[in-house]
This record gives structure tokens, C-alpha cells and sequence, in this order.
């Protein structure tokens, strides 16, 4: 099927959508009424838009000349379309079609979708809600399902009289009818693309609003989360200013509703004045989350409300654009995290969010940030960490490259030009380039349009590129990583405190700065790897004291990147983690666990008491000297570095004390600390006692929070006798919310003592699973197999099946993989002939 064939006529343009929806939440179904103004731009005998799971039952068309007629017609479900056919041409001008149809609310998560949830009376309630990103509006309404077809929307719900029901704008018209349903009517949007239209039924109450500058800004919650609330309201009434300032444009919307939908398949929605999220992206008690939970939840209202601005007000001409969408508000999330609480010093931790993206972007079987995209299924497949982390982590390369100031200068000069409009990649180039005077289409092409990135080393003060890969190419396999960049290189001597930036192509570049102690990707924000021949590493290694939180942590993810890839011996790579003393990072401590994860699935059990040594001797003494309980006055990610060195202590080292430590405080009545729940859960899942499983699936069901809820939900995965792991299974199966359970499916996979037989299950149930679950979440359930290499022939097993099974959506995310896979089980190999003796060396 050609890409074109995707593609609407551009014969008829819409304007305007007059929409007015009932739905039957006990029924499960919807009936619509669709006014659509329309510019014809040929005269036509058939009008073609998208539509699927509708079912018309009238069409007509008015025509500017007063003329209505009936229409005839015919669907194509393959292409998601409904052609009208008229008996006389319609006219160039204007005309108006009518339909009439109905709908079911489904339960996949996406379109016009059905969701319940449990309230504080133990009562089961339903909700009506939508997700339209990518292609899905054509699941609620007939439209022109394509992002450059922008109209004006005015909406009108009529719902049953208990219930609330929210759109994109302010309601404008209310009247109760005789059966007691109310009818509400919503103020005309602004021109804006479909999939941003959003429409909210169920029994959900609003927090009061709040005034941002005139843009009245409210929560919205299932009845009776009101108390977890009011840290969404600060984080919205923030974001909402600091984005106005950044951009130097109002915010376009009439209103802002910050949604929580209890069963969601994304983080969130950036629909223009309705964002709809997941209650753990959203509702948060402060004095009960960790402060990660209240990181993400800045992190997604930040990035949302960039939306605001950076994909409604100007939008992308086509699917390929998501890429942007995505990054640019990734990126800008970051920045108004890193404003709103400086202390959590997020572009520190953004760090280990890029090495998150690189650990893909190595592989083969990655791809460019910005491909071709023709159907439905290539848009959905854009959602994964190339879009979002490495094309933020781009853009901020990009900034830090060019100054703060001109990149704002650009940005703002975009938006502005394409306001209200859609735009392409090359013009927030252009933008930028104009507003720098630096070649940005030339650096950023080569970023953006080829996959992987290169390895830049240093030898003698002199820095050259080439392409960085974990492993070779499969036979007969094609790559996607690309052969030369255009690298921003920011370095400098440690010797002189001097500074360099140099653009380096395919030519070495002398950086001019002396030849000791040189450290390249100063700041932390190159999307590059480093490598240091043996006379600048000698050099550099005494010095890490020296180079900030960002920079070490770099510095490890490079070196334990290097290891994989063979480029680097083990002992040392230990060895520089052996050096890292009194390090506060998280991230940098986080290189050293993974790296001892991947030896704990490769060593055998006889010889896991060596392992366990050479865990305490390298985490040891830090976690010591942190303790289990937090110290006034302490760094604002020193409770993630505690939680992270304990759990591993309590995992990976077998170490008593740290165990007994945990389990205590499971069994203890007082709440646990929110910051150390996971590294505790983590615990308790390893030591498996009797009637613990029980007491963590309990916790679950009563939780208070929702991030307290997920946590004991994923605990679960943790438990490694046979028998847990087939009721964990089971449990995803039935009653585990579609959201999560493949995530939890996944975890379970990661089990190094159950993920065998979790992989079994799943591919016995393959089918059954693959609908019960969203589409979108079919690459994420699968994405885990990457950690069976301890199991040669169940790895084996697992290639061919997915192979033979390729999912509809996110099969690129599949093969990756099983890229991965390949490639543990390749370094496996290499490592298991000398790891014991490496780990006692680690360890004496």
C-alpha cells in the first residue's frame, strides 16, 4: 500500500466542527451528530474523511446555494476512511455536511474510550473520556484526521444529570432536558488539529479555579481525590507563567483543566484546555510521595502545558513531525523543572534520561529521530525514547551550543511565524539559524536525519569522531547508524580551567588546550560518547573530584557503554567506580549497579558470594555513611542515592544488616518513608517470605496514593518462586488495569529467577494478551526480553518467537530489543571465563 494512499484528497478542507455527543456509559456506546463546515476546492461528486468504528446512519450535503441532498456511503476500513457519494456535484464555495452516526465506547484506551474506577464507598464507576493522538478522533467523529487540516471545534455533550463533563473551552450554554440529562454546550476552540480535540464524562469533581494572569486554571479528579490536588495546582499556575514568558506569547487556550483518568495509555494529553493524565502523573499527596513521584509530576505538567504552545498553537505538517512535538517539550519540561526547583538539579538527572536513549541509539536497529511516516501504525511507533530523550537531549546540546538567548530568540521567532499554523522541522532551523547566525541546519540534519551518534576521542589534545556501535551488524542486517556528525564539542583542561567549542566534522580538531587532563563533553550535554587514550584518561581518573555531578556521571556511562561494547576491560571499569569516593550523584552510582546487575544474571550460584563481596566493597561504604534515615539539611537527591545503594546492598550484596534494616520496616505499623518504598519493596520481593506477597497485593488495593498504588502493583513482579510469579501472571490477566499490566508483565520478565518462565506465559497467551492490551503497550510489555541472556535457549526461543510475531505497533522498539539481547548474551560470553576472578579482585 503506497504512503500516499493515506493521505486525504485536498479537494475539501474543513473549517469548522459543530459536534454533539451522548454517550451510554452503561451501554458502552455513543451516538453523534457531525456539522462540518467545509471549503471545496473542485467540484466533487464524493467527499472522502476518515472514520472508523462508526456507524452512520444519515448524511447530507448543504451547499452554499441553499441546496440540500442526501448522500450515499461506503467504507474502507483499511485506510480508516468513509467516502459520502452525492447524486450532483458539489459546487466550489462553500457547502455543510451533516451525519449522523453512533459509536462504541471502547476499551483500548484510545478514541472515545470507557474507563471505571473504584470510589471511597467501595462503588464502581464509569467514565467516558478520548485519546486522539495519533489517529483516533476518526473513532469519535467523521473528520479529516490529518494534523494540517485545522478547523475551529464547538462541542456539545449531553450527559446524564449526576455526572461532569469537560471539553477545550468554556462552557457557554447550559439546559437540563426532560429526562434530567443535561445538555452543555462549549465555546468555539481555536483553529487547531484534531487529535487535540478532547471531551471528559463521568463523576469527576473540580478544584476551584485558580487565576494565572487571567487564565483560569483548574484540577479535575475522580470524586473524592480533592486532597491530592493542590501540588498540581502550584506546579499548572508555574509552568502556565513561565512558558508565557519563555515564548513571549499568551497562552492560547480560553481555560486549562489538568485531568486525572484513572485508566490512561500514555503519561498524558496535551489537549488545547482539557489535558488529560494518568492519576500517578497528576494526584500526589506531598507529605506521602517520594520526591521523584513529585519530580515526575512537574516533569508532566511542564511538558504538557509546553504543548500549549509547541504543537496546538503551532503544529506539525505531518506525522513525521511528532519527533519535535515531543522533544521540544521534553526539553522544555526540564527547563521549567529546573526553575521551579532548582535544588532538584534536573538537567543533572536528565542525564541518565539521555543515556537511557544512547543505550537504543548504539544498536543497529535504531533509527533516525525524524523518518518517513505514511500510516497510522508509523506515527504510533514514534512514541519511544528517541523521540523524547535523545531529541530532547539534542535540542539541548543545540542550546548549550549556541547560548540560551539566541536558541529562545529562535524558538520565539518560530512560534510567532507559524502561529495558529503547522510548520516543518526546517523552519525551527531556519528560525534558529536566523536568530544565531550559526549553520543549524547543517549541525542539526545530521542529528536528526540518521540514526546513532559517534564516539569522539581524544588523544594528545587532538579530537576525532567515529560512528559508536555495541556489537556488529548482524549477517545480511542493515544498519542505521550513521557514519559522521556534525559534533558540538565543549571541552576543557582541568590544568588552565580554559575552555573550548569547536564544531568537529570528519577532520581531527586540535582542541588547543594543552595536552593533560583534558575532559571532553564539559557541561555533560553532548548527545556523544567520550574516550580518552591511555595517557589522557591516566591524567584525567585522579581528577573526578574535580568535574561536575553531570560530568562524572558521563564519564561512568561512557566507560560502563565502552565495556559492553568491548572496547573496555571490566576490572576497569571497577575500577574507575572504585574511585568515585564520596560521589553524591545518583546517576554516576546507577552505571556501577547495572554494571553488577549484569554480572549477578551471568555468575553462577556457587560462586554469588564472590559477587556479593564485590558489591559491598564498592557500595559499601557509601551507603554506610548515608544511612537509612534522611539528615537534615541534606542534598535534595541524596534520598535517591540512598534508596538506590541500599536496595542494591540488599539485592545484588546479600548483605544482612541492609536486609534485616528493610524488612523491618515492611513489618513495621508506620508508614514507610516515601523515598525508600521501592528499594524496601525491592527487598521483600528478593527475600521471599511466607505471606509477604499477600501483605504487598494488599497494600496495593488500599493504597492511599496512586503512586503508592503502582509501587506495590510493580513489587509484585519482584517475588521469584514459581508459583507467585504464575499468580502475578494471573493477576494481568484479569483484574490488573490494561494501563498496567504489561509494565508489570514486563517487570516480571526482569525477574532473574521467573523472567524464563513470565516469557513462556506470555508467548502462550500471545494473542489473548495482545487484546486484551493497547497497542501501544505491546512493544513495552516484550521490551525486557533483552535481560533472558542468563538463559541461552529460552533467548533463542524468544528471537524466534517475536520475530515470527511481529506486533502491529512498536515493532522497531521489538527488534531493538532483541538487538539488546543478542548482544548480552554476546558480552556474557565474553566476560563468564574471567568474572570470578575479576569480582575477587573488586572485592579484596
Amino acid at each position: 500500500m503506497a504512503g500516499d494512499d493515506y493521505r486525504l484528497p485536498r479537494t475539501v478542507a474543513p473549517t469548522r466542527y459543530q459536534l454533539h455527543l451522548e454517550p451510554d456509559l452503561d451501554a458502552a456506546t455513543f451516538t453523534g451528530l457531525a456539522r462540518i463546515d467545509l471549503d471545496v476546492a473542485d467540484d466533487v461528486l464524493e467527499i472522502t474523511c476518515n472514520a472508523i468504528e462508526l456507524e452512520i446512519t444519515e448524511a447530507q450535503i448543504e451547499t452554499q446555494e441553499g441546496r440540500t441532498s442526501s448522500a450515499t456511503w461506503t467504507y474502507d476500513e483499511a485506510l480508516e476512511r468513509v467516502t459520502f457519494t452525492f447524486a450532483e456535484p458539489v459546487s466550489i464555495g462553500e457547502a455543510v455536511l451533516h451525519v449522523r452516526y453512533q459509536g462504541i465506547l471502547n476499551d483500548q484506551l484510545h478514541g472515545f474510550y470507557r474507563s471505571t474506577f473504584v470510589d471511597a464507598e467501595g462503588q464502581r464507576r464509569t467514565i467516558a473520556t478520548t485519546q486522539f493522538e495519533a489517529t483516533d478522533a476518526r473513532r469519535a467523529f467523521p473528520c479529516w484526521d490529518e494534523p494540517d487540516r485545522k478547523a475551529v471545534f464547538e462541542v456539545t455533550l449531553t450527559v446524564p444529570g449526576d455526572l461532569a463533563a469537560y471539553s477545550n473551552s468554556p462552557v457557554v450554554a447550559e439546559r437540563v432536558l426532560d429526562d434530567g440529562r443535561r445538555e452543555l454546550t462549549y465555546a468555539p476552540t481555536m483553529k487547531m488539529s484534531t487529535y487535540l480535540v478532547a471531551f471528559v464524562v463521568g463523576p469527576f469533581e473540580a478544584t476551584a479555579p485558580v487565576d494565572v494572569d487571567g487564565v483560569p486554571l483548574r484540577v479535575v479528579y475522580p470524586v473524592g481525590k480533592g486532597h491530592l490536588a493542590t501540588f498540581a495546582l502550584e506546579i499548572g499556575a508555574f509552568a502556565l507563567r513561565y512558558f508565557s514568558e519563555y515564548f513571549a506569547i499568551a497562552y492560547p487556550g480560553d481555560k486549562l483543566d489538568l485531568v486525572a483518568i484513572p485508566d490512561f495509555a500514555f503519561g498524558a494529553m496535551e489537549n488545547l484546555g482539557c489535558v488529560t493524565f494518568r492519576e500517578t502523573a497528576l494526584l500526589a499527596d506531598p507529605a506521602q510521595a517520594s520526591r521523584l513521584s513529585l519530580e515526575r509530576i512537574v516533569d508532566v505538567v511542564a511538558h504538557e502545558i509546553a504543548h500549549m504552545w509547541f504543537g496546538d498553537l503551532v503544529t506539525m505538517g505531518w506525522w513525521e513531525g511528532i519527533w519535535l512535538n515531543e522533544a521540544f517539550a521534553t526539553f522544555m519540561e526540564v527547563s521549567c523543572t529546573d526553575a521551579f526547583r532548582p535544588e532538584w538539579q534536573r538537567w543533572v538527572s536528565f542525564g541518565i534520561e539521555k543515556e537511557m536513549a544512547m543505550a537504543i541509539d548504539g544498536l543497529h536497529t535504531t533509527r533516525p529521530i525524524e523518518y518517513e511516516v505514511r500510516s497510522p501504525d508509523d506515527a504510533n511507533g514514534m512514541f519511544d525514547v528517541l523521540t523524547y530523550e535523545k531529541g530532547g537531549s539534542v535540542l539541548r546540546m543545540l542550546q548549550q551550543y549556541l547560548g540560551e538567548d539566541a536558541f529562545r530568540d529562535g524558538v520565539r521567532l518560530y512560534l510567532q511565524r507559524h502561529r495558529y499554523a503547522n510548520a516543518v522541522t526546517v523552519d525551527l532551523w531556519n528560525a534558529i539559524e536566523e536568530a544565531s547566525g550559526q549553520p543549524v541546519r547543517q549541525i542539526m540534519d545530521t542529528w536528526i536525519l540518521q540514526g546513532g551518534h559517534p564516539i569522539v576521542t581524544i588523544d594528545g589534545g587532538v579530537v576525532t569522531q567515529a560512528p559508536f556501535a555495541y556489537g556488529p551488524k548482524g549477517d545480511g542486517a542493515a544498519s542505521a547508524i550513521g557514519e559522521t556528525w556534525e559534533v558540538p564539542v565543549l571541552a576543557r583542561s582541568l590544568t588552565s580551567g580554559a575552555t573550548t567549542k569547536v564544531l568537529l566534522g570528519t577532520s581531527p580538531v586540535d582542541l588547543e588546550l594543552g595536552r593533560e587532563a583534558v575532559l571532553l563533553n564539559a557541561g555533560g550535554s553532548g548527545v556523544y560518547r567520550s574516550a580518552y587514550a591511555a595517557a589522557d584518561a591516566a591524567a584525567l581518573v585522579p581528577r573526578l573530584a574535580e568535574l561536575s555531578p553531570l560530568e562524572r556521571a558521563n564519564l561512568l556511562n561512557d566507560a560502563w557503554a565502552a565495556t559492553q561494547a568491548g572496547q573496555m576491560d571490566l576490572e576497569a571499569f571497577f575500577a574507575l567506580g572504585g574511585a568515585l569516593g564520596d560521589d553524591g550523584e545518583p546517576s554516576t552510582w546507577q552505571s556501577v549497579i547495572r554494571a553488577l546487575q549484569m554480572c549477578s544474571r551471568i555468575i553462577d550460584d556457587e560462586n554469588r558470594a564472590v559477587l556479593e563481596a564485590a558489591t559491598v566493597r564498592l557500595l559499601g561504604a557509601k551507603a554506610a555513611a548515608l544511612g537509612w534515615e534522611p539528615v537534615a539539611g541534606e542534598d535534595e537527591r541524596t534520598p535517591n542515592l540512598r534508596a538506590s545503594l541500599l536496595g542494591a546492598l540488599g539485592t545484588l550484596g546479600g548483605d544482612r544488616a541492609t536486609i534485616d534494616a528493610a524488612l523491618s520496616r515492611f513489618d513495621a505499623t508506620d508508614p514507610i518513608n516515601p523515598d525508600l518504598v521501592q528499594c524496601v519493596l525491592e527487598i521483600v520481593g528478593d527475600q521471599g517470605r511466607a505471606g509477604d506477597y499477600d501483605r504487598v497485593l494488599e497494600h496495593h488495593h488500599h493504597a492511599p496514593t496512586p503512586q503508592l498504588e503502582v509501587q506495590y502493583l510493580q513489587a509484585l513482579a519482584g517475588f521469584g518462586t514459581a508459583e507467585l510469579a504464575e499468580r502475578t501472571f494471573e493477576l494481568c490477566r484479569s483484574e490488573v488495569r490494561t494501563q498496567d499490566a504489561p509494565f508489570v508483565l514486563g517487570a516480571a520478565i526482569a525477574n532473574p529467577a521467573t523472567g524464563a518462565a513470565t516469557w513462556g506465559r506470555i508467548a502462550a497467551h500471545w494473542e489473548e494478551l495482545l487484546g486484551r492490551f493497547p497497542a501501544n503497550a505491546h512493544s513495552r510489555m516484550v521490551s525486557t526480553v533483552s535481560t533472558l541472556y542468563a538463559h541461552p535457549t529460552v533467548a533463542s526461543e524468544a528471537i524466534a518467537f517475536l520475530t515470527a510475531h511481529p506486533v502491529a505497533t512498536g515493532q522497531q522498539s521489538v527488534k531493538q530489543s532483541l538487538e539488546r539481547l543478542a548482544n548480552n548474551l554476546a558480552f556474557a560470553e565474553r566476560i563468564r571465563p574471567t568474572l570470578v576472578e575479576v569480582l575477587r579482585r573488586v572485592a579484596s
